[in-house]
């Protein structure tokens, strides 16, 4: 039962064959089973689940209309809120807090019926790229548990790897959903900004943060996104636009007289070699399938990682201002002798890790007076070169493609002590997030070196999420079909 796609649960359940209760105790149970090793979950809401699956039961029972994912499970990123489980954010200053609402991604998900099995770890409030700057625990990668399952959504990852969940949420602020989702063998879609809401998202960088899902294949990624995703007021960055017509695309698959482009920039030294030997071997599967590729150039992308690291913290700063020891969360030093100003530095001193504070001071630093147009706004300048980049690019060719990420999963603690090796995980994937356009990661294939995943990267035009999905399908079906298998088997370390 849990080796199966989430659109085949989906069907099972509405056929009668199965039960939602079934499908989510079969993922309770492996949970149980590997969890220990995985450390995917901080909260594992086994008694709400079988009960939210149970009243999918009853409404399947009563002859209603529901979608083609309800009854399914998926694993909830410890980013969005939700009233009946914490948030944490994976930050102590969050411990144990119990939101009074839930985010749209929260509700869209239960609207829809699926069955949320619990909150998964994450780099601690997004920031970083292992899953190591969790507060609770380290999570491991399913193929190599002494590796990392990518960053800061790499408890998704790993529980969708671990075949603890079929589906799973994240959020992508410079590539965490797409870098996870290619060192754990997984597609991962970052969708165009403002595509899904961020209301009830707790904000790292509010102008980069987009949801996204994390699935095994195409057609689920897609099934996800288009349950979440569209309009919503409450957001005031939301685009009141349809949602792309993704099922569709990714049930599509074709790309012959498609126009492809590879990125120039995209590659070379700091690659590893077997992320460069698969890459290059789907370039000319792309070929083989009828797609015109060229090569593109966009410099102003060499800048992207520098410009990046101003704006993200800056913007950082200023959302985790809100926590303040005052109203909610986490509270030190509240004895009768302190100040209110010095209960808030004792707070935020034990409340927030290394990485945050870095990244606090940073962005803080950034948005000083007499460094804020030589930072910050030099940065934005640079972003603009970036959408520019891809106007152009994309007035050549429909799509843009590279590697995922330069390497494959790297070991737990080789970075650690170094953030701008540990940066250079998200080299690929910023762009796209200084944009606002939309971009995919698919795997395709496995390393010389250490039979790890990689992934490829698939980028279109902002609302153009669509064409991600149908590269996406054809690249998957091709390649299942060169193998005559899934396109990556069962996570070897599990």
């Amino acid at each position: 039962m849990i080796f199966k796609t989430a659109a085949e649960l989906g069907a099972l359940i509405a056929s009668g064959e199965t039960t939602s209760v079934e499908v989510t105790q079969a993922h309770l149970e492996r949970i149980e089973q590997v969890e220990g090793k995985v450390n995917a979950f901080l909260h594992v809401a086994a008694e709400s689940a079988l009960a939210q699956a149970a009243e999918v039961d009853r409404r399947r029972a009563a002859g209603e209309e529901l979608g083609p994912l309800a009854g399914v499970p998926v694993a909830h990123k410890d980013v969005f809120t939700t009233k009946d489980m914490p948030t944490t954010c994976a930050s102590k200053i969050l411990e144990g807090w119990v939101p009074p609402y839930d985010a749209t991604v929260t509700e869209r998900l239960r609207a829809a019926g699926l069955v949320i099995l619990g909150k998964t770890n994450m780099d601690e409030f997004a920031m970083g790229s292992s899953t190591e700057n969790s507060a609770y625990k380290t999570t491991s990668n399913p193929w190599d548990l002494t590796r990392i399952p990518g960053g800061s959504s790499g408890g998704s990852s790993a529980a969708v790897a671990a075949y603890q969940a079929p589906l799973a949420t994240g959020t992508d602020t410079g590539g965490s959903i797409r870098q996870p989702a290619a060192v754990t063998g997984l597609v991962g879609m970052k969708p165009t900004y403002g595509g899904s809401s961020r209301y009830g998202l707790v904000a790292f960088a509010s102008s980069l943060d987009t949801p996204g899902p994390f699935a095994r294949n195409v057609l689920d990624a897609a099934l996800l996104h288009e349950a979440f995703s569209g309009y919503d007021p409450r957001d005031s960055t939301s685009i009141n636009e349809p949602v792309p017509a993704v099922v569709a695309a990714a049930k599509q698959g074709d790309v012959a007289g498609l126009r492809v482009g590879v990125v120039k920039e995209f590659g070379g030294e700091g690659y590893q070699p077997g992320v460069l030997n698969r890459f290059n071997e789907t370039v000319e599967l792309l070929e083989s399938l009828g797609a015109k590729v060229v090569e593109v150039s966009c410099p102003a992308f060499d800048y992207a990682l520098s410009s990046y690291y101003l704006i993200a913290p800056s913007e950082a700063s200023s959302n985790l201002a809100r926590f303040d020891a005052m109203r909610y969360g986490l509270r030190v030093g509240d004895d009768g002798t302190h100040s209110a100003e010095e209960v808030m530095a004792l707070t935020r001193a034990a409340g927030f890790g290394p990485e945050v504070k870095r990244r606090i001071i940073l962005g803080t630093y950034a948005l000083s007076s007499g460094y804020y147009d030589a930072y910050y706004g030099k940065a934005q300048q640079v972003r603009t070169l970036i959408a520019r980049d891809f106007d152009a690019a994309f007035a050549q060719v429909d799509v843009l493609i590279s590697p995922t990420t330069p390497t494959t999963a790297f070991p737990i603690g080789e970075r650690a002590d170094d953030p701008m090796a540990m940066y250079l995980a998200d080299l690929c994937t910023i762009p796209s997030n200084m944009a606002g356009n939309a971009a995919i990661s698919v795997p395709c294939g496995l390393a010389d070196e250490d039979g790890l995943p990689v992934g490829l990267q698939i980028m279109a035009p902002t609302l153009a999420d669509d064409r991600c999905y149908r590269v996406a399908a054809a690249v998957e079906k091709a390649l299942e079909s060169r193998w005559n298998a899934p396109l990556l088997s069962k996570a070897p370390a599990l």
